[in-house]
C-alpha cells in the first residue's frame, strides 16, 4: 500500500513542477539559438554590438525594488512566526533576510537622494 501512496506523491510533484519545467526548457533553447546567432555574426565579422541588444535597466530606482523585495520577506517572514510550525527558524531567516533588503533599500535611497540634490546644484 506504501507504493502506492509514494507514486500519487511523485505524480503530484511531477504536476505542479512541470510548468517550471517547460518553462527552464524553452529558455535553454532560445538561450542557446542565441548563442548559435552569435557565433554565426562572428564568423561573418558582424560587430557584435549591433547583433546583441543591450539590457534593459529597471525603470525606476534601484532602492524602490529594494523596499519592496525586503518588505516582502519580512511579511512573508511574520507570517511563518505566526503560524503555529514547529520550523520556526524559518521564520528569523525571512525576517532578518528582508530587515536586510529594507536596510540596503533605505541607505541606497539616502545616497540616490544626496546624489540628486548635488546633480541639481551643479
Amino acid at each position: 500500500m506504501y507504493i502506492h501512496e509514494a507514486l500519487a506523491v511523485l505524480l503530484v510533484l511531477l504536476g505542479l513542477a512541470s510548468p517550471l519545467l517547460i518553462v527552464g526548457f524553452f529558455y535553454y533553447l532560445q538561450k542557446r539559438l542565441e548563442h548559435r546567432q552569435i557565433l554565426a555574426a562572428i564568423e561573418k565579422g558582424i560587430p557584435i554590438s549591433q547583433f546583441v541588444t543591450p539590457r534593459r535597466r529597471p525603470a525606476g530606482p534601484a532602492w524602490i525594488s529594494y523596499l519592496w523585495v525586503g518588505i516582502a520577506l519580512l511579511i512573508v517572514g511574520v507570517g511563518f512566526q505566526i503560524s503555529n510550525e514547529p520550523e520556526r527558524i524559518i521564520a528569523f531567516i525571512l525576517g532578518g533576510v528582508g530587515a536586510a533588503w529594507i536596510v540596503r533599500g533605505l541607505v541606497h535611497r539616502h545616497y540616490f537622494l544626496h546624489e540628486q540634490a548635488r546633480d541639481t546644484r551643479s
